[in-house]
């Protein structure tokens, strides 16, 4: 399904925060917003990332690669002033960063503990809010963010338990960032992936159940691709989608569409 893609994003700088491995959605999101033009910088979560994220960027001709723990204010205010002084303003923020304990993605949403629903909305939820107060002094002249959620933050899906309630923070989060940023030219939008065999994704429990059901039953009868999902956050982070903000937008095969069915 790799099709060439127009310089929808020519000029543009955007950082891409979330990139773990070669297949990460994040990483897709790179690759279709580097051939769309833009110029891109890279962070990467922990120092055992480096080596992998490194040579991803580095293909993408980028040697703007920094160390991003999102916990860490202080390092969080590193990068963006880095960004700053090397580019002086940012077009984009794309923002693939989730985190849960994965023994609280099994069994019932009971199991959750005090210190993992801390973890998970800080991580998955926060950071994000985090990023758009940093993000907004560099887009004077607006710019667009974008965050990845999935259905399991409107729907029950089994195991996602925590990560479902973080989720849905984060789209209201998202709505919240859009009504206080729009004035100052800034989208603010989420796009919601249906499953995809990522390592992240690995973590849920009965993940490879889920992968067979959502083929079986998405109006498509077919799991999104995940060039498909590049390709959607492109079009959100252009000027096509100059109109669009507080948006959630489903690249998931119509499966959003359906009411819910056991598997």
């Amino acid at each position: 399904m790799n099709t060439a893609l127009p310089p929808l994003l020519a000029g543009k700088k955007g950082l891409i925060m979330g990139v773990a491995n070669d297949f990460s959605l994040a990483w897709y999101i790179a690759q279709a917003a580097s051939q769309a033009g833009a110029e891109l910088a890279f962070t990467y979560a922990l120092p055992q990332l480096e080596r992998r994220v490194q040579p991803l960027a580095e293909s993408l001709g980028s040697s703007m690669i920094y160390p991003c723990d999102v916990q860490n204010d202080e390092q969080m205010a590193e990068v963006f002033s880095k960004l700053e002084q090397a580019w002086g303003k940012l077009d984009f923020v794309v923002h693939a960063i989730a985190f849960a304990n994965k023994d609280e993605l099994k069994g019932g949403i009971t199991a959750t503990t005090r210190g993992g629903f801390d973890l998970a909305m800080q991580v998955s939820c926060y950071s994000f809010i985090h990023t758009a107060k940093l993000a907004k002094p560099l887009m004077a002249e607006g710019g667009s963010l974008l965050t990845l959620t999935y259905e399991g933050s409107q729907k029950v899906v089994p195991n996602y338990n925590v990560m479902g309630v973080a989720k849905a923070g984060l789209e209201a989060a998202t709505r919240y960032l859009a009504a206080e940023l729009g004035e100052t030219g800034i989208r603010v939008n989420a796009l919601s992936a249906g499953p995809v065999n990522t390592l992240a994704a690995r973590g849920i429990s009965d993940f490879p159940a889920m992968l067979k059901h959502h083929a079986a039953t998405a109006p498509l009868k077919r799991l999104v691709e995940a060039e498909e999902v590049g390709k959607a956050a492109v079009y959100l982070l252009s000027g096509l989608a100059s109109g669009v903000t507080g948006e959630v937008h489903n690249v998931d095969t119509g499966a959003h569409a359906l009411g819910p069915t056991p598997f």
